[in-house]
């Protein structure tokens, strides 16, 4: 027996249960937060329930983290007390570590006290039993989820929680001019997905307006050609590194084995995007990256899920398909071109 805390994004936490119910037999869910954190019991224990996790990582599952402890809130300092003496007795988890402290947190909770209070507190003891504190990279993480009336903890690699963000929130700081918040999805994909798009030379932006995806790209120092028959943001004109073809991605041709990564991130039909990245495929070079959002605008996206990736499969590789924090009513995948 083991017990999880899952976090998905808003609304989609039915989903993230769905698959996990496909991944492990007889597991039980308890909802945290309407939507989108619940409390998974799992009739396997922790190494097991894990290991199925990661072997399949479910698409809709953004965080996860053991619950190796449960504190019942008392709603005075005496909370702040027994998580001190929690990390204390498990002196030898975090000795010679670097050690993130993550709290989290439902609105009705009893407990009292901040994220930067509990922080504070816990990285002081942290570094009594000779444990190092860090916000980044951590090697190990104290998982506080504060429910209503009690206190869910849990220790973890960041590979075992699926991410090194307090629940898979992956946030980044918003830049003066920047173009649009879409280019936060393509950050979060490269870091998902462990890319590095500098490696890549020459770019094909399907969709392009009004260009966050391709201003990252060209920052990264990447040749783009970028198709849209919207407009570009007038400050990607600058770059002499873009060709902008203001036109429908259905109407051009390119030279095969031209583009060594290829960016799609449009707001048309699911089938419709498989048709148009289908037809590109010719120009992209053999194992060339693709990275696709694809809109989920039924009522069954583990089915478009699995038609467009039946679709895209005749010509592309599947690496990953993930929803990621940045992503709203679409997941992303990440391919290779056969």
């Amino acid at each position: 027996m083991s017990q999880w805390i899952g976090t998905a994004n808003q609304s989609y936490a039915p989903y993230a249960m769905e698959e996990l119910r496909r991944l492990i037999g007889g597991v039980g869910f308890t909802q945290l937060a309407a939507g989108e954190v619940f409390l998974m019991s799992s009739p396997q224990g922790r190494e097991e329930t894990l290991q199925a996790i990661l072997q399949q990582e479910p698409i809709f599952l953004r965080h996860v983290q053991p619950v190796d402890r449960m504190i019942e809130i008392a709603g005075n300092a005496n909370d702040l007390e027994q998580l001190s003496d929690m990390v204390r007795n498990a002196v030898l988890t975090f000795e010679n570590k670097r050690t993130a402290v993550h709290i989290r947190r439902t609105s009705k909770t009893e407990y009292l006290y901040s994220a930067a209070d509990t922080k504070a507190v816990l990285d002081a003891v942290l570094e009594e039993i000779g444990a190092e504190p860090v916000v980044q990279q951590p090697e190990i993480i104290i998982a506080i989820y504060a429910a209503v009336n009690e206190l869910y903890i849990g220790f973890g690699t960041p590979q075992d929680m699926l991410s090194d963000w307090p629940g898979g929130a992956v946030r980044f700081q918003r830049e003066e001019g920047q173009i649009s918040r879409a280019k936060f999805k393509l950050l979060e994909a490269e870091r998902e997905f462990g890319l590095n798009y500098a490696k890549h030379q020459l770019a094909l932006d399907v969709g392009a307006a009004p260009g966050g995806w391709t201003s990252l790209l060209l920052e990264r120092g990447l040749r783009v050609t970028a198709i849209d028959p919207a407009d570009l943001h007038p400050s990607l004109m600058a770059y002499p590194t873009l060709t902008y073809l203001k036109r429908n991605a259905s109407e051009v041709k390119f030279n095969e084995g031209t583009f060594d990564l290829l960016v799609c991130d449009m707001s048309w039909s699911p089938m419709l995007m498989c048709k148009l990245v289908l037809d590109l495929e010719p120009a992209l070079t053999k194992g060339a990256t693709a990275i696709i959002t694809v809109k989920l605008m039924h009522r069954k996206p583990l089915q478009t899920i699995r038609d467009v990736i039946s679709r895209l499969s005749t010509e592309f590789q599947l690496q990953k398909a993930k929803q990621l924090f940045h992503n709203r009513e679409e997941i992303t995948l990440y391919l290779q071109k056969k």
